[in-house]
């Protein structure tokens, strides 16, 4: 579908890549990796047509489409609704319905025959593109994607970047394009968000190629993972995951053959140097002299992989209690975000604050801080150090500084040589420390701040999405750090694979309250799971305690399951009667648009395709409802069986 052969591009006198080679087939799934400054960005860019290659060549079939997302589209503006900006991504369908329009607005003053015909072809071909279903696929996209129903018809305008891209995103998902490259495509999503792009990503029909420092999102959603190092291109057949097992292999076999190869070379300058003066040995030097010119040097692997070794120190420990709320509440206006809920915060906890954008995950945090205005009561525990770190403090770091002077105003007190060390940690090394923080990247300013943060001798951090703008080794070193850290602290993030390396509790923001799980992130994912699978109560219900569900044991659970089954049918049965005067409904409608009279009146006309567009949405949700129930009607049954 697409080939690239022997490419080369130089920046300057740096070259990014020299004679890289990749294939990629239909329904390939690639994740694209490899440290920042690498190129991984760059190559999209020039497989997209934006930039040219110095030399080599991309070549693609003539029906390889190509979508793109990456950061430019964050600057799009438009006074057009989210909805109508996801809805463009048909304009073959759009370029019929507004055929079909001008037609129907002739025959007002014309009913030939061949205006009639012309009518009903288009009508044809409107049809063939499930014109009539568009808008309901695009409201599952966006609304899959984060939004609300009653932000679709808002304008484009009034949302942030971040949600400005989303929308970008849906509108590619909808136009299917047969090459699909995502430069840090979660960037902008939350965990929600993230789930359903990966579960979108793996039945996608074409070829995806997706940049993501995000590891759980490419172990989740790729199968090839191509390798963007030393100016080349190198391909694993596997997700993430098995990519830094196969490198890990591919090193040790490469070290190995580097230290014979060394030994080998070794050997042959000692008889180089041994014989050289003796005349009878000439030829045999002049032989091994040629062999080492021509040998193919094997390099020495460096490892690119960080390995910290921070020792955090604390002039005090803490109380056992550290923060508790009382009875908080929060809100803005209508928009409630806490409501009298209670939680507290133990010395020794690592707690991941985890859910959907807009439930109020940075709000609670700064309640924690103790920033922001509540109703309630918040109590800090004996002698804790805070120390708050959110993406604004990139912001507030001074510009003019050098990344040693920057550190040495955190009032922590270390030396020069001590913050040197911290620095390494961060991967900073020998005169990087000297840059300005005003030449650093995005991910080397958070590197920056987050060290400021943690060199503070705080005894309680509160980190607000700590990984943004971080590379696969920094957040690896960042997880290394909070490992090692013997105090307490709290996170905001949707990256599943820091979560998982850091937490020891996972809390969530539910019915306006703090919910709590006590146990690490994989254990919360399977006990998700088991509710999503085992919980089959009616569509009203109180909020399901965070306790693993089990088959119902006692008899009163017993009647209780029964009872939920039989509620449960009844439902159903209602819902098939409900499928069925829908698909009377829509093949009444399906009759009338096959009758080239109805066209002679335009307004009857746009009233039945209105209708009918309507009854298509209806019947994709009942049918939705009616999967659920059944899965929920299978699930208790299994309950009440192993009674």
């Amino acid at each position: 579908m697409l080939s690239i052969s022997n490419l080369s591009y130089f920046i300057g006198g740096r070259a990014l890549y020299e004679n890289a080679n990749l294939h990629i087939k239909p329904k390939d799934k690639i994740g694209l990796v490899g440290q920042n400054g690498t190129g991984k960005s760059t190559l999209l860019k020039i497989i997209h047509g934006d930039y040219l290659p110095t030399t080599g060549e991309v070549q693609k079939a003539k029906d390889c489409t190509i979508g793109f997302l990456n950061q430019d589209l964050l600057s799009y503006q438009s006074d057009d609704s989210i909805l109508d900006v996801a809805l463009a991504a048909f304009k073959e369908t759009l370029a019929i319905q507004d055929e079909i329009d001008k037609v129907l607005k002739l025959m007002e003053t014309d009913y030939s025959e061949e205006v009639i015909n012309r009518l009903a072809h288009l009508q044809d071909r409107f049809e063939s593109n499930e014109g009539y279903t568009i808008k309901a696929k695009a409201e599952e996209v966006l609304e899959g994607i984060g939004f609300q129903t009653n932000d679709l018809q808002k304008p484009l305008r009034q949302f942030s970047g971040g949600w400005r891209m989303r929308v970008m995103l849906a509108k590619l998902l909808l136009e299917k394009p047969a090459l699909l490259m995502l430069d840090e495509p979660t960037n902008h999503l939350d965990l929600p968000s993230i789930q359903w792009v990966e579960n979108y990503l793996k039945n996608y029909e074409g070829a995806v190629v997706v940049v993501s420092h995000d590891q759980t999102f490419l172990d989740n959603c790729i199968s090839t993972t191509v390798e963007v190092a030393n100016q080349t291109l190198t391909s694993y057949s596997g997700n993430y995951s098995f990519y830094k097992e196969e490198k890990k292999l591919r090193m040790e076999l490469q070290q190995n053959a580097y230290e014979n190869q060394q030994q080998q070379i070794k050997q042959t300058e000692r008889f180089i140097e041994r014989f050289r003066a003796k005349a009878t040995k000439s030829n045999q030097v002049q032989s091994r002299i040629k062999a080492l010119d021509r040998m193919d040097r094997v390099h020495e692997v460096v490892n690119d992989e960080a390995f910290v070794n921070f020792k955090f120190k604390f002039s005090q420990k803490s109380g056992r209690d550290v923060v508790t709320l009382d009875q908080v509440s929060k809100a803005y206006g209508d928009l409630t975000i806490l409501k009298n809920t209670t939680a507290r915060i133990e010395r020794g906890d690592k707690i991941a604050l985890i859910g959907a954008n807009g439930k109020g995950k940075s709000t609670l945090l700064r309640i924690i801080a103790g920033t922001e205005a509540i109703a309630g009561k918040r109590a800090e525990g004996h002698n804790v150090i805070k120390a708050f770190f959110a993406q604004h403090q990139l912001e507030a770091l001074t510009l003019d500084n050098e990344i040693i002077q920057e550190m040495s105003q955190a009032g922590s007190g270390k030396t020069e040589m001590e913050l040197r060390g911290v620095l390494g940690c961060f991967l900073f090394s020998n005169e990087e420390v000297y840059k300005k923080i005003k030449v650093l990247s995005g991910g080397e300013k958070s590197r920056v701040a987050l060290a400021k943060t943690l060199i503070s001798e705080a005894n309680f951090l509160l980190l607000d999405e700590p990984t943004n703008h971080l590379d696969f080794q920094s957040v690896n070193i960042l997880i290394q750090a909070l490992q090692q850290y013997e105090g307490t602290f709290i996170t905001v993030s949707h990256d599943r694979h820091f979560i998982k390396g850091v937490a020891n509790k996972i809390w969530y923001i539910e019915q306006h309250e703090i919910k709590e799980y006590p146990g690490t992130y994989e254990e919360y994912e399977f006990w998700r799971s088991q509710q999503v699978d085992q919980v089959a109560a009616a569509p009203v219900q109180k909020p399901v305690k965070a306790v693993v569900m089990t088959s119902p044991k006692s008899k009163e659970d017993t009647q209780q399951a029964k009872r939920e089954l039989k509620k449960l049918e009844d439902q159903l049965q209602g819902i098939e009667k409900e499928i069925h005067q829908l698909e009377v409904q829509k093949q009444d409608l399906e009759a009338k648009l096959a009758e080239p009279s109805l066209y002679l009146n335009e307004v009857e006309s746009q009233k039945v395709q209105t209708s009918y567009q309507q009854i298509q949405a209806s019947l994709e949700k009942v049918n939705a409802t009616w999967e659920q129930l059944v899965d929920q009607i299978s699930s208790l049954q299994q309950q009440v069986a192993q009674v």
